[in-house]
């Protein structure tokens, strides 16, 4: 016994070591950094509104129009950095009737400021743009204006912008650490055939000389950049009211003219929606502004208020259970995770996209639990674990801090099952529904990092969850319980994991539930039978291993 001892040592050392240095180092450039850290000419504002107005040229796909960004200042700085990436362009920026001189270093444009910037006051700066935005050339991964048409041959056009900014086609402070506490005016100019939606709600629609028409968008919350959208299109327009925690939330529908009666049928999944995330997170974040479903012509984006939707009015995603076990066809996918990003990347917004996610480990969980929220604690159990047939666990699931870098792709459905794992060890419904929903009511509209959200679930579960979070954020391996049953006797740890590794974890001994307490040392318990047979529960997202493979 003493001889399996010195082995299980040796190897545990031998592979507690490995995670570091299996990744080769990325390089970073200077606009890396100019767009991915919090720069001098960013911190010493807040922003407090912006009012942005867009003319949309469908012909030329073109746009140009103004920001005027208002702030309060926070440190005596005369140089302001603003963000907006080619072919789009800077025309001028003025402050209190003065154009001020603009330098360029990429994509960012440092704004030299001619009036003193005093600690405490409250400023304005209007930017004036103009350019060709960058078209999608595959919505919504990576980015841009999408010019479609409809069936009827109008014009049907989108932007979506997560990861590369909402730089690409308007002027604004693009890292996610800031955003405006009063929300924003959206004014949205297209031909007077068709329809412009953004976010919040309208508040007035006007019919230019030109015979164009003007949709003045008001959002009166707190809004990430890439949150923000413009959709146009022959919309048409129905809605309801839902009873919610807040009261009645108006939820209104923007749909292509071809396609209100099919949208009246189901769209009833975004009712169903708001009901089990309501119950799991708390009220919905933006009863202020409404929600909205848009239509576009790409597959769809959590955009604040004003989610969009292109699923083909079909089950699944595109007709697809992501979780192969058939729960994910009985209701539409886009429809469920982009709402469900209302709570985790719009209400709870990442100050760096290294933390990303938090916006997506979360949101893809939430369909886990809207699953068993009509169907069942075991359904929604059974699609977080068939979800992990679409891991990879290469890298970790954390980006590089300051140079606007994602993490690896897993966070979605790794992300779903870390927390699904959590709360297996937590063991209690209650405290753990407590957490989620405190988590939307601590960090009610508010940027955050992973440590706060680690820090705060720690807290309210009563928890130690740093070796926890340090392996299935930081780490790429999944942990593997080693173990061996030699007479009455189980010998078992934790390996393929960080050191300080300690997770308990439920398995199932001759039929009979049971707590392990493993580390990545060796231990030792006596058991009531010779021979017993084991198998770790299900739901726990490891790997096991009988050393001895009997």
């Amino acid at each position: 016994m003493k001889n399996i001892f010195v082995i299980l040592l040796i190897v545990a050392s031998i592979g507690s070591s490995t995670a570091q240095g299996l990744f080769a180092k990325k390089t970073y450039s200077r606009q890396d950094s100019l767009r991915g850290s919090i720069t001098k000419e960013r911190i010493w504002w807040d922003l407090l509104k912006y009012d942005l107005s867009v003319a949309v040229n469908p012909a030329g796909q073109s746009i140009k129009g103004s920001n005027t960004i208002r702030y309060k200042v926070l440190e005596g700085q005369q140089v302001m950095q603003i963000d907006l990436q080619a072919p789009m362009m800077i025309e001028r920026a003025i402050q209190d009737g003065k154009e001020l001189e603009v330098t360029h270093d990429g994509f960012a444009h440092f704004i030299k400021l001619i009036k003193n910037q005093n600690p405490g006051e409250t400023n304005e700066v209007r930017i004036e743009f103009s350019g060709k935005p960058q078209p999608a050339r595959r919505a919504p991964w990576d980015g841009g204006f999408t010019w479609a048409k409809d069936s009827n041959g109008k014009d049907f056009i989108a932007t979506s912008c997560q990861g590369i900014g909402a730089s690409l086609w308007w002027p604004c402070k693009d890292h996610m650490y800031d955003e405006p506490d009063n929300g924003m005016l959206i004014s949205v100019n297209v031909p007077g055939s068709l329809i412009a939606v953004s976010n919040g709600r309208l508040k007035k629609e006007k019919v230019e000389k030109d015979k164009t028409k003007t949709f003045t968008w008001e959002v009166v919350n707190p809004i990430n950049n890439y949150g923000v959208n413009i959709n146009i299109g022959d919309y048409v327009r129905f809605g309801e009211k839902y009873k919610g925690e807040k009261g009645l939330l108006d939820m209104d529908y923007w749909v292509l003219r071809a396609n209100l009666e099919k949208a009246k049928i189901h769209f009833k999944d975004a009712t169903r929606t708001i009901e089990a995330f309501e119950h799991w997170f708390g009220p919905y974040p933006f009863y202020e502004d409404s929600y909205k479903l848009v239509e576009v012509p790409y597959l769809g984006m959590e955009h604040q208020s004003s989610v969009t939707y292109g699923n083909g009015y079909q089950k699944g995603y595109k007709g697809m259970d992501l979780s192969y076990t058939g729960w994910g066809l009985k209701w539409d996918y886009i429809i469920v995770h982009e709402s469900g990003h209302e709570w985790f990347a719009n209400n709870i917004t990442y100050k760096d996209i290294a933390d990303m996610w938090v916006h997506e480990g979360f949101t893809m969980y939430s369909e886990s639990l809207f699953v068993e929220y009509f169907y069942g604690k075991a359904a929604g159990a059974e699609y977080s674990r068939g979800v992990r047939f679409s891991i990879d666990n290469k890298e970790p699931l954390i980006g590089d801090y300051d140079v606007n870098s994602e993490g690896s792709h897993d966070m979605y459905n790794k992300g779903n099952n870390l927390l699904h794992t959590l709360r297996q060890v937590v063991n209690d419904d209650e405290k753990w529904r407590a957490t989620l929903r405190g988590l939307n009511k601590e960090f009610y509209h508010q940027t955050v990092t992973t440590k706060q959200v680690e820090d705060y679930m720690a807290k309210s579960l009563g928890l130690q969850l740093n070796a926890f979070f340090d392996q299935y954020l930081r780490d790429h391996r999944i942990p593997v319980l080693e173990y061996w049953v030699k007479d009455d006797t189980l010998l078992y740890r934790w390996s393929n994991c960080i050191d300080a590794f300690d997770m308990p974890v439920k398995v199932i001994i001759n039929g009979v539930p049971k707590t392990l307490k493993p580390t990545t040392r060796p231990k030792m318990e006596k058991l009531e039978t010779k021979d017993a047979s084991i198998k770790v529960d299900p739901d726990f997202y490891v790997y096991s291993f009988n050393i001895m493979g009997n």
